[in-house]
């Protein structure tokens, strides 16, 4: 008995059950919240109910959090993200994780203004979250209010400056390295740039795998080929139109993100130019209702939003089970994988006509 009576002594989370009953943390979930569609053996219902109940871990939310001192609440607070394309996926990835693990999700859309910030957190708190998820609205150093570090905390796409709390970005650099990788692929040398005006990672980490990327290839940087500008279709139009009217244009561009390319394409077809047969065209971000939308689908770079909003709910579970080793990641955000969705904007550039065979 001594072994149980060690383990008694810690909080007991829906991990220990899993492992002492030799099942996943899913299937341990779907018995214990009577989920219809879960698929065990009535022999394997009555082994993971017996583990939890002779480990502590209670169907009973209400006891098991007054047991345990949690609420079994985790706070989301998204900045701004909510009102974007962009939120759906991550919290859909947070959502699922919290509920395998039993929690609930309390979800609050913020501002940036940090009087508006501290705020949220302080309603948060006010709630008796066990932890806090912090989301910003695009990939950037961010420094938090003190009051934040008052509970485990996760950042999702973005660093903290102070190199405090754990976080998870994209790869950028691999994401961009992909797309300008694509158009080398495909034959093209004269790649265009759309690049985002903004001074934030995204902005810097793209810049630097297209310069790595034609380097690579042994093909010349043209700096007149990198246009910064607006990070929004408007942008990509004037982008686009200022480098489709030279009579050097480039034959491929790579966007910083979908709604330039969107305005990329806009730009080709006033100019006449047919995508992909006169311009090839890569974005980054795979917004479905553009990338899908235009006319050819637009081959772009996928954020991992559902991936980050897990990965910060697991790593908030470890934490809250006293696993301090996660701290360590907050030094080094851990870089989730962007991969290219190949659709129907790339092919090989147009052959120029050669003089001398007239």
């Amino acid at each position: 008995m001594k072994g149980v009576e060690d383990v008694a002594r810690k909080a007991i989370g829906i991990r220990d059950v899993a492992r002492e009953a030799g099942v996943s943390v899913t299937t341990v979930s779907h018995i214990l919240n009577d989920v219809e569609s879960a698929r065990a053996s009535e022999e394997t219902r009555e082994r993971v109910r017996e583990t939890a109940a002779r480990l502590g871990y209670g169907a009973n939310r209400i006891a098991r959090s007054l047991r345990r001192q949690q609420t079994e609440m985790i706070g989301f607070i998204s900045e701004e993200i909510a009102t974007t394309p962009h939120a759906g996926r991550i919290i859909l990835g947070a959502q699922e994780a919290a509920r395998i693990h039993g929690l609930t999700l309390v979800v609050i859309n913020t501002v940036r203004e940090s009087s508006d910030l501290s705020k949220d957190i302080r309603t948060l708190l006010d709630q008796q979250v066990d932890g806090i998820l912090f989301a910003t609205m695009f990939h950037r150093e961010v420094s938090l209010p003190e009051t934040l570090l008052t509970v485990p905390t996760v950042l999702i796409d973005a660093r903290d400056s102070d190199g405090r709390i754990p976080s998870a970005i994209p790869d950028e650099v691999g994401g961009a390295k992909a797309a300008v990788s694509e158009l080398v692929s495909a034959g093209h040398s004269r790649i265009a740039f759309l690049n985002n005006r903004d001074d934030v990672p995204a902005t810097r980490l793209r810049l630097q795998a297209y310069r790595e990327v034609l380097a690579e290839a042994g093909i010349p940087v043209d700096e007149s080929l990198i246009v910064d500008e607006l990070s929004e279709s408007a942008g990509g139009y004037r982008a686009g139109k200022q480098l489709l009217e030279r009579s050097d244009r480039p034959t491929a561009l790579f966007c910083y993100n979908d709604r330039m390319a969107m305005g990329a394409y806009r730009a080709a077809a006033e100019l006449r130019l047919e995508i992909p047969r006169d311009l090839s065209v890569v974005g980054f971000d795979n917004q479905e209702i553009i990338a899908e939308g235009l006319y050819p689908p637009l081959t772009t770079v996928a954020l991992p939003h559902y991936e980050m909003g897990a990965w910060a709910v697991n790593t908030l579970v470890d934490l809250l089970a006293g696993r301090e080793s996660e701290l360590l990641l907050a030094s080094h955000p851990v870089l989730l994988s962007c991969p290219l969705v190949r659709r129907d904007s790339v092919q090989a550039p147009p052959r120029v006509a050669d003089p001398s065979a007239a």
